[in-house]
């Protein structure tokens, strides 16, 4: 069996700018096929505009408030939202509240820098 704590759990910097805490993946655990990670995006902060060629992901917001833009569409979202996001879609999400943005993040496969790609070159405010 393959526990990860939260608390115990490494952070790192993605490409796209977020703190990532991963959970599970194939580099700590038997998984092969997807990985689970939470993310924080500080106040003010954002992620940068990017897609995953092959990932698919999930966000599931803990806690905060969040704008996001998957494809054309823009919304807000809040805690208990979970958000899909299609292989080869560009998104970006940006914390919009008064407190660190929290989500998990499942992506299926699992997450790599090599699977990411940067649509922009420095980040803006909505």
């Amino acid at each position: 069996m393959d526990v990860t704590n939260l608390d115990e759990a490494v952070p790192f910097t993605t490409l796209d700018g977020s703190e990532i805490r991963e959970l599970l993946a194939h580099r700590n655990s038997a998984l092969r096929n997807q990985s689970l990670a939470e993310a924080r995006v500080p106040v003010g902060g954002a992620t940068q505009e990017h897609y995953h060629p092959r990932a698919e992901e999930i966000y599931f917001i803990t806690e905060g408030c969040a704008h996001i833009r998957v494809g054309a569409e823009e919304r807000a979202a809040k805690p208990g939202d979970a958000i899909a996001i299609p292989p080869g879609v560009v998104h970006k999400i940006w914390n919009s509240g008064h407190s660190v943005l929290r989500f998990l993040c499942c992506c299926s496969p699992a997450y790599e820098h090599t699977d990411t790609i940067i649509t922009e070159n420095s980040r803006r405010s909505i």
